[in-house]
Formats: C-alpha cells, sequence, structure tokens
C-alpha cells in the first residue's frame, strides 16, 4: 500500500466526495447524487444496518475511493456471520495505483476479525476490469447472481 494513503470510516461530511467518486467511477450517473439523496441515503443505511462502514481512502487528505462493507448475522453456518462488500469505487485518475487492493484488504482484515465465515461481492457482468481486479485479489467466481430492479417492475 502506498505509504500517503489513509483508509478511515466515512462520515456525513464525506458524502460530498463520495458522490464525486461514484460519478467519476461510473457507478453513479452524474446529478443523481443530490445533498439530499446522499444524506437521506446515510440515514437509512445507518438505521437498517447499524454495524456497516464506509470507508474512505484518501491520499494527502484527497478523497480517491470508497467501498461499503455489512457484516451480517446468519442463522446457517453455525450462526457466523457474512460480510457483504457494496459500492466499490476508485477515482479513474487514481486506478492502477493499489488503493483497490488496500481498500478490500481493509474489508477482509474487518471479515476475520468479525468471525465472518465468507466476505461476498457482486459485479456488473459487463465490469470485465473489475472481475479481473477481483481476481487478482484472489476472490473466486461463485454461484450465480440474480438481480430484480423493484422500482422498474410492472405493478
Amino acid at each position: 500500500m502506498n505509504d500517503m494513503l489513509q483508509l478511515r470510516e466515512a462520515t456525513r461530511d464525506d458524502l460530498p466526495a463520495i458522490a464525486a467518486i461514484f460519478e467519476a467511477a461510473g457507478v453513479d450517473a452524474p446529478g443523481v447524487n443530490t445533498p439530499q439523496r446522499m444524506q437521506a441515503a446515510w440515514e437509512r443505511l445507518h438505521r437498517a444496518v447499524p454495524d456497516v462502514q464506509v470507508l474512505l481512502a484518501e491520499e494527502g487528505g484527497r478523497p480517491l475511493g470508497t467501498l461499503t462493507f455489512y457484516p451480517l448475522p446468519t442463522l446457517g453456518h453455525g450462526g457466523s456471520p457474512a460480510a457483504l462488500v457494496e459500492a466499490v469505487a476508485v477515482h479513474p485518475q487514481a486506478q492502477g495505483r493499489g488503493i483497490g487492493r488496500a481498500l478490500m484488504d481493509e474489508a477482509m482484515a474487518r471479515a476475520r476479525a468479525a468471525g465472518c465465515y465468507k466476505l461476498a461481492l457482486s459485479s456488473n457482468r459487463k465490469r470485465d476490469g473489475a472481475h479481473a481486479f477481483y481476481e487478482r485479489l484472489g476472490y473466486e467466481r461463485h454461484g450465480i447472481s440474480f438481480v430484480a430492479c423493484p422500482q422498474e417492475a410492472a405493478p
């Protein structure tokens, strides 16, 4: 990891920077993440999953990457928790510098510390570069993922 890179948990004050990273990385279209939407989403997220952790990677105080880490209780697997990583994004100008790796390594360390039996993530089928990145980190394709978009479904 770059010695200048700092990883920390994000706060509400970081929401504009996170929105900018999402837009630059293509996670969300420009203008989708208004300050009001980001604040409302932050509140919902922390109410629904109190242990959620939004991580922010910074270099020299400049936010360059983020991910959201969810430790989730389960009934199976002897009650061992599972972990989920969502919304992984690194600013395109900072890609290839170890920021994504540092974020994913931190997520794995948090999953181990929480006693999780697995750390899972999903990626859009079209993101071949992201798939290669996860495979380089040692992640394996597993199972089949299904998605439905309730907002687009016909009543």
